[in-house]
């Protein structure tokens, strides 16, 4: 099946309210006008130079959104355009987004990523590491970050029935934030292989890639 008909199929499964990021990560340019094409206008990259790169040659009302795990030194070459960090796991990282978003007269929408899944390979931060960041007198004082929600990956997993809890505990964590934060919209959880327990879950954002670009090329 072609990009454009992967696409079409995967749209007509999301519900209303449910944004879907086609992850374009290792993809050519090519594959990423093609999805355009076909309607699509968000797409997630894992590494900032990959994405500089496709902002400086690709339409200018794609919005891109940063997906991966995101190192400090990084975030200056992409304060400029970029759309939504997702992957924002501590008040270090969130100072130098700050920092950065002020120099281009920016406000940068930013998810904070809690760990949620059972391996210690995934970042994120814990329930108190959250509430710590949000007492915290510096997150007050910042001006051009825009908290929007939450992001988790859940454990990589054949049991359905873990993955799920793990999606209800994000969610769960999301809905005491907006008490604090009323404004927060956005739960990005699920990707092509959990994506429907992620919706089923409450998932106002999925991150899909493969079931979109076919099977990713690392070489």
């Amino acid at each position: 099946m072609s990009i454009q008909e992967n696409l079409a199929e995967i749209k007509a499964d999301l519900p209303e309210g449910v944004t879907l990021v086609a992850v374009s990560k290792t993809k050519p340019n090519e594959a990423i006008l093609e999805a355009y094409e076909a309607g699509q206008r968000v797409f997630g990259e894992n590494k900032v130079q990959d994405m500089v790169q496709k902002w400086e040659a690709l339409p200018k009302d794609i919005e891109w959104h940063m997906i991966g795990h995101l190192q400090r030194n990084k975030v200056k070459y992409m304060a400029e355009f970029v759309s939504l960090i997702h992957g924002v796991d501590s008040l270090k990282l969130l100072k130098e987004i700050d920092k950065q978003a002020q120099k281009h007269n920016r406000v940068i929408p930013c998810l904070l990523q809690m760990h949620i899944a059972e391996e210690d390979t995934k970042f994120g931060l814990d329930e108190d590491e959250l509430k710590a960041l949000l007492a915290s007198a510096e997150f007050k004082q910042m001006k051009h970050v825009k908290i929007m929600g939450l992001m988790g990956m859940a454990t990589f997993t054949d049991n359905e029935n873990q993955v799920r809890k793990e999606f209800a505990r994000l969610k769960s964590l999301f809905e005491n934030l907006k008490l604090q934060l009323p404004e927060i919209r956005i739960l990005s959880m699920g990707m092509s292989g959990d994506y429907g327990i992620a919706i089923t879950e409450g998932s106002t954002m999925v991150r899909i890639g493969s079931s979109i670009f076919g099977a990713r090329n690392y070489s």
